[in-house]
């Protein structure tokens, strides 16, 4: 079985997404779409801004979800089916789209939402994050509680990376530990600690902006897997308030992978920029398929 996987935020660079389109322009009615809601050029953002530019909450958000619809319709004009969807933070949305949850224009006022609530809690609770490498999660979440200053676990991504958030001050105080451990510490280039406490206002402020839309189950036959939960989730009367959640909990990537093979999926596709979900699947399971669709080479390359 096959599950369609979908890029998170930090995977985007300029041009994304560009050549599919250039292929077959019809694809491009999602940057239109996307430009209506947010009410600026998104296709734009997504082609011509630089790195920084792109890097923004607000820009990196709906452009990246943008990119992923777009790998993923590209695929299902070759014959891609699936029998679920699953996606790493941001991810999500272009996940609930996949499944029929929320129509393009409901997913992008949803990301223009977020995107905002984000930017905002980013600028007014300054926070870092970081990766830790070849190191075990529980011995991440020990230097982290032994910590003065603020710094926790929120990324759960393989066995051996764990991506901690926190003030700046907390980021610097356990790097040292991690360090004698000879763990690798990889600072990220984030304008904000996702996923952590620093985001609780973000949180609230994305609930009472979603709270009242219209999400609907999957259609017959898609299973949609949770971060936040590790595994699949089917309780939509409460779906915003886990929306909520999520942003400001850690993402259980790694207890959501081993839910979805032992549901037996063996064949893992991302769509989106970048392959870091392809490499994550590699790194946490066995005995299962794993490849991305990021632009028209991959798309080429991939056997439907």
């Amino acid at each position: 079985m096959t599950i369609a996987l979908f890029s998170g935020q930090g995977s985007q660079y300029p041009g994304m997404g560009r050549d599919i389109v250039e292929a077959d322009p019809e694809l491009g009615a999602v940057y239109d779409i996307g430009s209506e809601v947010l009410g600026k050029d998104l296709r734009a953002i997504s082609f011509d801004s630089t790195p920084e530019e792109l890097a923004l909450t607000i820009n990196a958000q709906p452009a990246v979800m943008a990119a992923s619809m777009i790998c993923l319709l590209a695929a299902h004009k070759k014959g891609f089916r699936y029998q679920a969807v699953a996606g790493h933070s941001l991810g999500e949305y272009a996940a609930m789209y996949a499944a029929g949850i929320l129509t393009p224009q409901e997913a992008f006022r949803i990301i223009k939402i977020r995107s905002e609530a984000m930017d905002e809690a980013a600028r007014e609770h300054k926070g870092s994050m970081a990766a830790i490498l070849k190191l075990e999660p529980k011995q991440v979440e020990e230097i982290c509680n032994k910590a003065k200053h603020y710094v926790a676990p929120v990324n759960y991504n393989s066995p051996q990376q764990t991506v901690i958030a926190g003030t700046p001050e907390g980021i610097e105080e356990v790097t040292p530990a991690f360090n004698e451990l000879k763990a690798k510490v990889v600072p990220l280039k984030v304008a904000g600690a996702f996923h952590s406490r620093l985001m609780k206002t973000a949180a609230d402020k994305f609930y009472e902006g979603i709270k009242d839309a219209e999400f609907r189950k999957p259609v017959a036959g898609i299973k949609f897997y949770s971060n936040l939960l590790g595994k699949e989730f089917n309780d939509y009367d409460h779906f915003p308030s886990l929306l909520a959640r999520h942003i400001s909990s850690p993402v259980r990537f790694t207890d959501e992978l081993n839910a979805i093979k032992n549901a037996g999926f063996n064949t893992f596709v991302e769509f989106g920029p970048g392959k870091t979900l392809t490499g994550l699947v590699k790194k946490t399971l066995d005995e299962v398929t794993a490849y991305n669709i990021e632009n028209a080479e991959t798309l080429e390359k991939a056997e439907f």
